[in-house]
């Protein structure tokens, strides 16, 4: 075979034949595509090929698995299954006792809201953007604001809502900010993307503030945009410097940013504060609201017309209690009122 540069070329010449080549191939890249994509089609066969060892070696694997790796397998989970179910049992102990407490107190106990599992489409690309696409939206009740977390903690906000998808900003995005307490010391914060995935930082945190590596950081519930309590964070660093007003604290996501799958769709609940915007519709509830009609005994207005709170999607409407009548036994309600507006 004939090599193209054969001696007795000069480099220079060398060098100016290369850059020409160079230059135009970045002219023609454009026309190129198509050529390139019928290769990567050609060459997918070959690929397939490839791999077809490395499955069939996983294959064996899994299929002439010994008995005792299936026994020791099945010993582990039983041992977790174990643990889980003294975990749960304690939690339960926690939650009644907490209830009991709460009732002492007078303060109103949390109730549990809607959710519902959604899988991710696709992960932004741009370096200087976080989000994901969810394959639910409005038809779903997805809203603009609403709160997604995974299995480990708080994963960000939905900032965009179409009919079939939904985008969601990841708390690692620069643009994000999310109110934060500290379990040990009920400490309140705001936590700030970084543009890392591993990373968020603490910004105006004063010295004097008692925090250290290895805290907990969860949702404080301020802004009524996230629920209380939902884990965020732990901090990782604090960095205390001389002349300066402020600490610098950076702290890593507990949601596994970098390889989320599966997340989860959180709706307020309905006595949480927090209303849907205006464009949701409040679906129907189990026991559907009828209109307002006049009592055919006394002309009294059926009580459940009253317009209720917006609660969040396929929960439950409470009924209205009954107003309270006048000496002459009509109802004080007026039918002419219009119903609460969804916000």
């Amino acid at each position: 075979m004939k090599p193209i540069f054969v001696r007795g070329i000069s480099n220079q010449f060398r060098l100016t034949l290369a850059i020409i080549l160079s230059v135009i191939l970045l002219a023609a890249n454009h026309r190129l595509e198509p050529a390139r994509e019928s290769l990567s089609s050609a060459l997918s066969p070959i690929q397939y090929l490839a791999s077809v060892p490395s499955a069939i070696l996983d294959w064996s694997s899994e299929s002439f698995a010994t008995r005792n790796m299936l026994a020791l397998q099945n010993k582990e989970l039983l041992r977790q299954q174990l643990l889980m179910s003294e975990r749960l049992q304690r939690f339960e102990h926690l939650r009644q006792e907490n209830e009991r407490l709460r009732a002492l107190l007078g303060s109103p106990a949390y109730q549990d809201s809607r959710k519902m599992v959604v899988e991710v489409m696709e992960v932004a690309s741009e370096p200087s953007h976080h989000y994901v696409v969810l394959n639910r939206g409005s038809r779903s009740g997805v809203f603009v604001g609403q709160p997604v977390v995974d299995a480990q903690g708080v994963v960000g906000q939905v900032v965009q809502v179409s009919e079939m998808t939904s985008r969601v900003l990841l708390v690692s995005d620069v643009s994000h900010g999310l109110p934060v307490r500290i379990t040990r010391n009920d400490v309140r914060l705001v936590a700030n993307g970084t543009g890392e995935l591993d990373e968020i930082e603490l910004r105006h945190v004063a010295k004097s503030t008692d925090i250290r590596v290895g805290d907990l950081l969860v949702t404080s519930g301020l802004g009524n945009r996230f629920p209380e309590g939902y884990p965020v964070a732990r901090v990782m660093k604090v960095f205390t410097e001389d002349g300066q007003s402020y600490a610098r604290v950076t702290a890593q996501p507990l949601a596994a940013l970098d390889r989320i799958r599966y997340l989860l769709l959180i709706w307020p609940s309905p006595d949480s504060g927090v209303t849907l915007p205006n464009q949701i519709p409040v679906p129907a509830a189990d026991h559907p609201v009828e209109e307002a009609k006049p009592d055919a005994g006394n002309g009294a207005t059926n009580p459940q017309a009253q317009g209720t709170n917006a609660t969040a999607p396929n929960a439950t409407v409470p009924n209205a209690t009954a107003a309270p009548r006048n000496a002459n036994g009509a109802s004080n309600a007026a039918t002419t009122q219009p119903p609460a507006e969804v916000h």
